[in-house]
């Protein structure tokens, strides 16, 4: 273990716990769930706290100003980025669980690493689901996110490493137990959320250690991130090639109160009206790309079963699937 990756504080009231991942496998759904539960308190949105400048891992933080690449560091000003993610928690009231997901956090043993020093004891929950499935997703997330300067058959030939990697659950859970201990490691699959939600959060509050009793009657109803796509879909990919620091403003500015977080260029908000985002579901993935994909993947799986402790394997690889 690295203890330079630590970060550079004295004393850090830190989560509970923490749904480290994986991107696109309903870690927000999840999240809303627990957030109703009177006994926990979760931080609003994505906090990135612990890989801000992890650039291969979450390149969003790497941005240019006056010719200069910079990223946020917390090593340049630890009291001001400890004071900004503690303030995230300041309204848990005093005996709840207190919890926070980010989905960057799975894939970079920064991060893990810090989780593990800062709170040797906290809890992880990692949620996984069928890869090429996530892929495909993730495709779209990026799509309405304006990263996506290439169709997704394209993006898989010239830019692979942006949505594969993602999806590299075996490499990624051998470093989480490398820093935390099995019984500290939740690992749920997206399917099972989607077939049974409600045995899902109750688990999950077993495992967290808190009352399932005490959940909504209603809590496994919830779903988060309804799909939208852009109107005009080459367009929007043109759009993306052309002005490609669109969505920069936001990470820039991601550790602070600053307004400008949630403003957007001029030339976006035009945008925005010539060729909005409609809610529609995108279109299903070929059967030649899902094919190709799970023939990839069924090949970096060997040891996920042995790893998550259930037949994954089977689940995402059979004939049926």
């Amino acid at each position: 273990m690295n203890n330079n990756t630590a970060p550079l504080i004295e004393s850090f009231t830190a989560p509970d716990f923490v749904i480290a991942g994986a991107m696109k496998c309903g870690t927000t759904t999840l999240h809303q769930m627990l957030a109703q539960h009177p006994g926990i308190f979760m931080a609003n949105d994505e906090l990135f706290y612990f890989d801000m400048d992890d650039i291969a891992q979450h390149p969003d933080f790497l941005f240019k100003e006056h010719e200069r690449l910079l990223t946020h560091d917390q090593a340049r000003d630890p009291k001001h980025y400890q004071s900004w993610y503690e303030s995230r928690f300041k309204e848990a009231s005093e005996g709840q669980l207190r919890g926070e997901d980010s989905t960057t956090y799975m894939c970079s043993e920064l991060a893990v690493a810090r989780l593990a020093k800062l709170k040797p004891e906290m809890k992880l929950v990692i949620m996984l689901r069928q890869p090429s499935k996530r892929v495909y997703s993730h495709y779209w997330h990026m799509v309405r996110a304006g990263r996506a300067i290439y169709s997704f058959e394209d993006t898989l030939r010239f830019q692979p490493s942006l949505l594969l990697q993602r999806s590299d659950y075996c490499n990624q859970l051998k470093i989480i137990y490398r820093y935390f201990a099995h019984e500290q490691v939740k690992v749920i699959l997206f399917e099972d959320l989607v077939k049974n939600a409600d045995s899902v959060i109750r688990d999950v509050c077993v495992f967290l250690g808190v009352s399932e009793d005490k959940l909504p009657s209603d809590v496994s109803t919830i779903h988060a991130n309804k799909g939208q796509v852009p109107m005009f879909f080459r367009l929007h990919l043109l759009k993306c090639r052309l002005f490609r620091e669109g969505s920069s403003k936001a990470y820039q500015t991601h550790f602070t109160d600053a307004k400008i977080k949630n403003s957007r260029p001029w030339y976006e908000k035009i945008y925005r009206k010539l060729n909005p985002m409609i809610n529609k579901k995108a279109p299903q993935i070929r059967p030649d790309h899902k094919e190709l994909l799970d023939s990839y993947f069924s090949k970096t799986m060997i040891d996920i079963n042995e790893l998550t402790g259930q037949r994954v394997f089977e689940t995402w690889f059979s004939k049926e699937d």
